[in-house]
């Protein structure tokens, strides 16, 4: 595993079930590295330096492989700025994808725009077959006997309760709001506890609009930042071959070297008579 905070981090959007045939569409060894890091947990140290440690690849050809899964849609790298976070630290991060994923999905990913969703439930996990409302009124027995609920009156009272849940109580305030201050005797617990679920529930939360983080994604070969539309592939243009406007191969003369050196050296100098001792 990686640093907390580091490593592989899950994309959002509706990822389709996992199966025997995701990366078919890939050459073998872009296959065989992309179903291991598939299966590896979010949080998992996927750098070169590590997966080399574990699989029957060198890190020249690891790297070769990561660079050709992120020109096919499944893996993108970056730096992440949390909003709201209260640091001023940007996140190092490689995001990836089960499914492949164009350039303008990426783009909208870095923007926010792809919806985040919960992660896919196991089909083999067994789900809890009581909720924790029903567990909390079953257990309220226990710190007021006079409430001593049946199986059904658990059953019944169980939504009102979660309810409560969904607008931020605590168990801790739920069982101090439904047991204090109780009638002596109290004739019928499941109709008291009704009366109070309704009457005492609380207000529903102001909830502030999340705001996405901010994302960055960086070229596969040199690192370099850039907008996501500079990044087709997630390879910037300088790697790809490409010329910058303006730019040109004609080398500079050794005189204009020297005026270029001379004229470097002037502004350090300069710069130095300036700062005080």
């Amino acid at each position: 595993m990686a640093n907390p905070g580091y490593g592989k981090r899950s994309t959002p959007g509706g990822q389709h079930q996992r199966t025997n045939h995701d990366f078919t569409h890939l050459p073998p060894r872009e296959a065989a590295i992309a179903a291991y890091v598939d299966r590896l947990p979010d949080g998992a140290d996927i750098s070169v330096k590590t997966l080399a440690k574990h699989l029957p690849y060198g890190q020249c050809a690891l790297r070769t492989a990561l660079n050709n899964l992120q020109r096919s849609g499944h893996l993108r790298r970056g730096r992440e700025h949390l909003a709201d976070s209260g640091s001023r630290r940007w996140i190092t991060r490689s995001w990836w994808s089960r499914t492949t994923r164009d350039d303008d999905w990426w783009a909208a990913f870095t923007r926010g725009a792809v919806p985040e969703q919960e992660p896919e439930q196991p089909p083999d996990r067994v789900r809890p077959t009581r909720s924790r409302a029903h567990i909390l009124l079953a257990a309220l027995g226990r710190t007021a006997p006079a409430l001593s609920l049946s199986q059904a009156d658990c059953a019944a009272l169980a939504p009102l309760l979660t309810e409560w849940f969904a607008r931020g109580a605590t168990d801790e305030y739920a069982l101090r709001a439904l047991t204090s201050g109780l009638p002596s005797p109290v004739h019928h617990p499941a109709a008291l506890l009704r009366k109070r679920l309704t009457d005492k529930l609380p207000p529903e939360p102001v909830r502030s609009p999340a705001r996405p983080p901010l994302r960055i994604l960086e070229c596969a070969k040199c690192g370099a930042p850039g907008r996501p539309e500079a990044l087709p592939g997630g390879i910037c243009g300088a790697c790809r071959g490409e010329r910058a406007p303006g730019s040109h191969n004609t080398p500079l003369s050794p005189s204009e070297v020297q005026s270029r050196v001379a004229q470097i050296r002037g502004a350090m100098n300069e710069r130095r008579e300036r700062t005080p001792a």
